[in-house]
């Protein structure tokens, strides 16, 4: 699974990092992906449906 993000949607709210610090981190005003293949230990699919601008990419 590889997740990736759309910047001209993100917000920067952080809501990604707070749940999955593993793969996002907020820089600026935008999240980034550290570890774009490193969705193990969190639930991915979880982060991206609560992301409110749905910016998280999942990719199979």
């Amino acid at each position: 699974m590889r997740v990736t993000i759309d910047e001209d949607a993100c917000i920067g709210c952080g809501v990604c990092e707070a749940m999955c610090p593993e793969v996002f981190k907020v820089e600026g005003d935008k999240a980034k992906v550290i570890d774009p293949e490193g969705c193990n230990g969190c639930n991915c699919q979880e982060v991206a449906e609560s992301c409110p601008t749905q910016a998280i990419i999942i990719e199979a």
